[in-house]
């Protein structure tokens, strides 16, 4: 029993250990019913699993996109005699690369295949957002489950925080995002900020779901965030509540 179990741990690791394989991959996203953008990039690893790949423009955790490439076989799960791999995958984790060039990519995502079709309730309504639900059977991929905060239109400004907002005024400088493109910034002060997320007051019409770049010389810092609300205080202040992806704020 005991040489059965570590000949399928042995077999379970070597499913799931990253290859290096720069390979041209074909990313489709769709973020709304009117909005979807495709772009070219080369993978930096893969397992029957997932894949890491640079891109040029953010994208949010918990996102859907679809992936295309001449994976080799031994590495695909279905569709082994197409010459290219179609598979639905969710964004896991986002990491903000530094860009020495315009040119040079933003972001690198860490994604996870959930298989040949997205979920129903993506068809419906593709600002959804979801989380990983693991199965049963190691072989398998890994399933797709609605997150609980999933419409990014949708997302509730109420306190629903996993640390406490310290009520820090911190100068930053807020660059937004429209595609790959920075198209205004502005100097503002947070109003209460945590190493996951901030509330910044702000002049600029943004929305939830926008993301942007945040910067501060005093701490030496830049995140990647994206807006979970918007917020008019009684004050007549705007502010926007901001959850930092790929990186933590160093309090």
């Amino acid at each position: 029993m005991a040489k059965e179990i570590s000949e399928f741990d042995q077999k379970s690791r070597r499913l799931r250990e990253r290859i290096r394989l720069a390979l041209p991959a074909r990313i489709y996203v769709r973020e709304s019913s009117d909005e979807e953008w495709t772009v070219t990039t080369r993978l930096v690893d893969v397992t029957p699993f997932g894949a890491r790949f640079p891109l040029p423009r953010p994208i949010d955790i918990g996102r859907l996109l679809q992936l295309m490439a001449a994976m080799p076989r031994q590495l695909r799960v279905f569709d082994h005699v197409e010459d290219q791999y179609r598979v639905w995958a969710i964004v896991r984790n986002v990491k903000l690369l530094e860009q020495k060039t315009p040119k040079d990519p933003l972001v690198e995502v860490g994604v996870a295949f959930i298989g040949k079709r997205p979920p129903r309730s993506y068809q419906d309504n593709p600002e959804r957002r979801y989380e990983i639900a693991q199965s049963k059977l190691e072989s398998a991929m890994w399933a797709a489950r609605e997150d609980s905060v999933d419409q990014l239109a949708e997302v509730s400004t109420d306190d629903k925080r996993k640390e406490s907002r310290q009520m820090i005024p911190v100068d930053v400088v807020i660059d937004l995002f429209e595609g790959d493109k920075l198209v205004k910034n502005e100097r503002t002060v947070t109003e209460n900020i945590s190493p996951s997320g901030a509330a910044v007051f702000t002049a600029m019409e943004v929305g939830p779901g926008a993301f942007v770049k945040v910067t501060s010389e005093t701490y030496k810092t830049t995140v990647l965030a994206v807006v979970r609300g918007r917020r008019l205080g009684r004050d007549g202040m705007t502010r926007l509540h901001l959850e930092f992806l790929g990186g933590e704020w160093p309090l």
